[in-house]
Formats: structure tokens, sequence, C-alpha cells
């Protein structure tokens, strides 16, 4: 089902975005970055956040950037990630396959800058071997993304060791 929202999301706004389904898992950072042949920061990381006022707020980063604690504060006060039950239910999608299309509900979608170090990067698609190839520029506009600066500078897109994302406390 949450495949196909996606589907729907892109057939509704009458874009053309081929969705890459592939036989192995790209539910991981690390993954998705062998699955597609690309480097981590590539990988567009959707993370789901409460914030404390109760707000879900869907934030979208390069795959290999950590969340900085003092400027997610800055931006959005505190937060922290939803539990595994709360991601599926409120996206609507599967937890490796959360995208900022086709949502169950309406949630406030945020890119963080980071993503603008490439022209092209690979957001899941709704399921835990879904993906599609897209401008973060495109993305930001269908999505009616905001853009914020809520992540360390990165200082190597290809380190390993920079591929989860901290939440805040």
């Amino acid at each position: 089902m949450s495949l196909q929202s996606v589907r729907d999301f892109f057939a509704a706004r009458n874009l053309d975005i081929p969705i890459i389904e592939l036989e192995v898992s790209t539910a991981t950072v690390a993954l998705a970055a062998e699955a597609h042949g690309v480097e981590p920061g590539r990988i567009a990381k959707t993370l789901s956040f409460r914030l404390n006022g109760g707000e879900v707020i869907i934030l979208v980063t390069r795959g290999d950037a950590r969340i900085d604690n003092r400027k997610f504060k800055e931006a959005f006060g505190k937060g922290k990630m939803l539990a595994v039950e709360e991601v599926v239910e409120l996206t609507g999608h599967p937890v490796g396959g959360v995208c900022p299309f086709g949502l169950a509900q309406p949630l406030p979608v945020y890119m963080d800058t980071s993503l603008r170090d490439f022209d092209e990067v690979l957001p899941a698609a709704g399921a835990i071997h879904s993906a599609v190839r897209i401008t973060p520029a495109l993305m930001a506009e269908i999505t009616d993304a905001r853009w914020v600066d809520v992540c360390q500078p990165s200082t190597d897109s290809g380190s390993a060791s920079t591929l989860s994302a901290t939440a805040t406390s």
C-alpha cells in the first residue's frame, strides 16, 4: 500500500518519476548506497520527529549526515524521533521505506541544506526495496518542503561512521 501511495502521489501531480524497485533491501543508508552504487551522502534519509509541542515533522537529510542538536533546537525546539509504530501509523510507510511522498496524512516536510551538495539524491519510495532519483530542488517543490540547516557539516561524504542520525532530547 505504501509504495502505491507514492505512485499515486506522483500521478496526481503528473510527474514522470520512475520508481526503482530492487530485489535487495535498501532499508538503511549503507544498504541503499551499495545497492544503487552511490556514496552514502546521496541517499536522502527521511526522519520523523515529534516536537515538544506535539507536532510531527518529516526531515530529509543527506544519508551520511548527523543531526546537530543545537541547530535542531534552534529551528524546532526540542523533539524526539518517533517510535517505529508511530512512524508507520503517521507516515504510512515502513521504517526503511519512509519518504516525503504519499504520506498517510499531511505532515510538514523540512529538507536539510546538506542535500544541496548533490545534483541528484535517492530517497526511498514507500518500501524497503524502492527509491527514486530526484533533484533536491524538485523534491522540495513537490512536497512543499522548507529548507533548514540542522545537520553537522559533513566531513567525509563516504564515511560509514556518520550513517545514523541522533535523536534530540
